[in-house]
C-alpha cells in the first residue's frame, strides 16, 4: 500500500469518505460488475481480433500490466492491451536523456503527445480507447470502477497537493469527467480540479451521464486520454 503523504491528515481523509453515501457505493458496485461484465460478453470478438493484431504487430505480450495507486492507497496492476514497443523503457530513457523538451512535456503531463514508443496498431487502440477494455477485469476484481478519476501512478501524487485525500477516497475509474471534458490536452491542475469536482457531484446519474459520453467519443473514435 502507498504511504499517505504528511500532509493527509487520517481524520480528514475519513471525514471525506463520509461524505460518500452507503446506497450509492452499493448501487455503484452493482452497476460496475453488471457493465462490465456484459461488456467483456459483447466485446470478446473484438477482443480476439485485437490480440490477433498485437501478435502480428509485435508480439508477446497482449496485456500490459502498470502499477497504479488505487482507492485508500492500494498499489494495483492496471490492465490495458499493450500498445507500446517491447523497448518502450528504453525508448523513453533515451528520449529524457537528450530532448530537454520532452522531459519537460513528460515532467509536466507524464505522457507524450508525439509518443514514438506506441507502434501503429497501439496507435489505432489509443485513437479508439480499445486499449483500455481489459480493464474491464480491473473492474470485476473491485480495483477499478466504471467511472471515476484517472489512475495514476506514483510519480504523478506532487501534482494533487493537498487535494490527493480526494483521489484516495475515490476507486478509480475506465472513464471519468475529465476524459469526457474533451480536453485532453488540458493541464494537470485542471485534471485535479476534474477530479475534485467529480467528488463533490458524484451520483448514479452522473455516473450514466459519462457513461453515455464516452461510449458517444469511443463511436466517433476520439482520443480521450
Amino acid at each position: 500500500m502507498l504511504a499517505i503523504p504528511d500532509r493527509v491528515d487520517g481524520s480528514d481523509l475519513r471525514s471525506t469518505r463520509q461524505k460518500g453515501r452507503t446506497g450509492y457505493a452499493t448501487a455503484k458496485r452493482l452497476m460496475d460488475v453488471l457493465f462490465s461484465f456484459a461488456a467483456l460478453v459483447f466485446l470478446l470478438p473484438a477482443i480476439a481480433v485485437i490480440a490477433l493484431a498485437l501478435l502480428i504487430q509485435d508480439g508477446r505480450p497482449i496485456f500490459y500490466r502498470h502499477r497504479r495507486i488505487g482507492r485508500d492507497g492500494r498499489e494495483f496492476g492496471c490492465l490495458k492491451f499493450r500498445t507500446m514497443r517491447r523497448d518502450a523503457d528504453a525508448v523513453l530513457a533515451d528520449l529524457l536523456k537528450r530532448d530537454e523538451a520532452v522531459r519537460q512535456e513528460w515532467a509536466e503531463n507524464q505522457k507524450l503527445k508525439q509518443d514514438p514508443r506506441v507502434h501503429r496498431v497501439g496507435q489505432f487502440l489509443r485513437n479508439t480507447s480499445l486499449d483500455e477494455i481489459p480493464q474491464f477485469l480491473n473492474v470485476l476484481r473491485g480495483e477499478m470502477s466504471i467511472v471515476g478519476p484517472r489512475p495514476i501512478i506514483t510519480d504523478e501524487v506532487p501534482h494533487y497537493g493537498e487535494n490527493f485525500v480526494f483521489y484516495l477516497s475515490m476507486t478509480p475509474g475506465v472513464t471519468g469527467l475529465w476524459q469526457v471534458s474533451r480536453r485532453s490536452d488540458t493541464s494537470y491542475s485542471a485534471r485535479v480540479a476534474f477530479d475534485v469536482d467529480y467528488f463533490r457531484a458524484r451520483s448514479i446519474n452522473l455516473d450514466l451521464k459519462i457513461m453515455l459520453q464516452t461510449v458517444a467519443i469511443v463511436l466517433f473514435a476520439r482520443n480521450v486520454g
